[in-house]
Formats: C-alpha cells, structure tokens, sequence
C-alpha cells in the first residue's frame, strides 16, 4: 500500500507541548501586486546545462514558507516571481493560515499576505511586506517539456532550506487530485513514519494519505524522479536554462516506509508553469 503526500511538513500544536520553530520575522505594509518584472533568473553561459548552475541561479528565488493557523503551522516553499516580493506557493502550504512568514536563501525573514488563491489548481499568490530589489525567477514554457528532459526541484524539504535534487521527466499529464477546502485537522506534526501526512491526494482511481471529502479538484501535472520530500510543496521544478516549469506539489512514499526506505520514492508530481501563468491575473486580483 502506497500513499500519496502533499510535500508540505505539517505541525500540530498539541496542548502546551512542542511546535515547529517560529522565526521572529520583519513587517511593513503589503508590496502592490504585479511589482518588478516576472524574469530574473539565467544561468551562465560556462555552466549552462549543469545542476550547479541551475542551483546557483534560481535558489536566490526559491523561499521557505510558514503557514499558521489555529490548529497549527505548516512549513512548504514558494517561488519569488516579481523583485517587489509576489511568490507562488501550493493553495494547501497557506490554506487556512492566520499568520504568513517567509525566510528568504540570504536569511532575511518577512511577514506575507495572501494576495489571491486558486484552490481548483491548488495555487496561491502571496505578498512580502515591505519587500523590493528581490531576484525573480523566469517563468519557463511547460508547453515545450518533454518526458526524459533533465530537470532540478529547489524547497525546503523537512525544513531544510535551499535543498536542491535532480532527476528528469518522468511523465506528462498525470490526473493528481486533491481536496479544495481546509481541513485544520490534518496539519500535524509527523513524528511516527508510519502515520499518515499532510494533504489527501487521489492518484490512479485510489485514495492515498486520507479522505479528500467532498469538494475536490483534479489538475494535470509533470511527473519527476527528482526527489521530493515532506516541506517542497510550492517549490520550483526547473529545467537546465534555469526556469521554472512546473510547481512542486506532491509526493509518493511507500506508508509502511521506515528508516531508510522512507521519503521520496522518485514519484513526485507538479503542476505546470503554464497554468500558473494563465491564473496569475486572477490571483492578482483576489479572484
């Protein structure tokens, strides 16, 4: 038995007991939508084509985020898209949060606003207060990806910041389908391997990682070997010219998975660049 995970790390507040670690983080006022250019990234002409210059390239672009809500915070990652401080993330990293901070690859911590969100694609723009002269990332075409094509994930898997793993294409199309409403109840620490994690997810005709309820949405997504973990949910899948094709979403890991066989399996799905851009007017617009 399988199960898909959405690649957010989940904490739950239990009583008094522990929480993930909250950075004091700075404010301001919200930075207006569709500040700076939505181009930025490019990797150099002597280490095109390598991981190293993908890396080098695009992790100035690529945040961790930390979502709280009342039930608990849940931690994933999202791509800065404009220099003013607009960021892409996954709908299920914010969802229901009542507080949004954000580290950013320097160290340099903000609070955020939700500026719009998209449950139906599981996309969500949020906004740094105060924010400007920030690296953006370029926005590829997922139009042009095929499968076999060498591509490179940047998150924060199980907090780890600026983690960066490869691998290729694996499939096109793919049907993921998750749940569009909040469910506090499922944001919980994961201490036990064993125990289910995160977001519900259908993938093949099954349920994986709980119940999607009622309200449901499916998308089409890239399919990756590239490893993804617990807390990549929102991050960026890059091809070799360094720009973004895809945003990371879910994961697949064996539930009976211990020790070293848990994580990533090489079954990691995110959703096209293509339909982030199509969405990025609504987002920016509340809608």
């Amino acid at each position: 038995m399988g199960l898909i995970a959405a690649v957010a790390i989940t904490a739950a507040l239990v009583g008094g007991g522990a929480s993930a670690l909250v950075r004091e983080l700075t404010g301001g006022s919200p930075a207006p939508a569709g500040t700076g250019s939505v181009t930025g990234t490019s990797v150099s002409r002597s280490s095109k084509g390598t991981v190293a210059g993908v890396a080098q390239a695009v992790s100035p672009s690529i945040v961790e985020i930390s979502a709280t809500t009342g039930s608990g915070e849940s931690t994933g990652s999202g791509v800065i898209i404009t220099s003013g401080g607009e960021i892409v993330t996954n709908n299920h990293v914010i969802s229901g949060a009542s507080e949004i901070k954000v580290r950013l690859s320097d160290g340099r911590t903000y609070t955020a606003d939700v500026v719009g969100t998209d449950p139906g694609k599981d996309l969500a723009l949020i906004g740094l207060r105060g924010a400007s002269g920030l690296k953006a990332a370029t926005l590829g075409d997922s139009g042009k990806v095929r499968v076999g094509d060498e591509v490179v994930a940047i998150g924060s898997p199980e907090g780890l910041t600026g983690t960066v793993t490869s691998g290729i294409v694996s499939a096109l199309d793919r049907d993921v389908t998750v749940a569009k409403d909040e469910d506090p109840g499922q944001r919980r620490q994961q201490r036990d391997p064993d125990r289910n994690q995160g977001w519900p997810f259908e993938f093949g005709g099954q349920r994986f990682n709980g119940d999607t309820g009622d309200s449901k949405t499916t998308y089409k997504a890239i399919q990756t070997d590239a490893s993804l973990n617990p807390g990549n949910s929102g991050g960026a899948l890059i091809d070799m010219n360094g720009e973004i094709i895809g945003i990371n979403s879910a994961m697949y890991s064996p539930s009976s998975a211990t020790g070293s066989t848990a994580g990533s399996v090489g079954l990691g799905f995110a959703i096209p660049i293509d339909t982030v851009k199509a969405d990025l007017d609504d987002l920016r617009s509340g809608s």
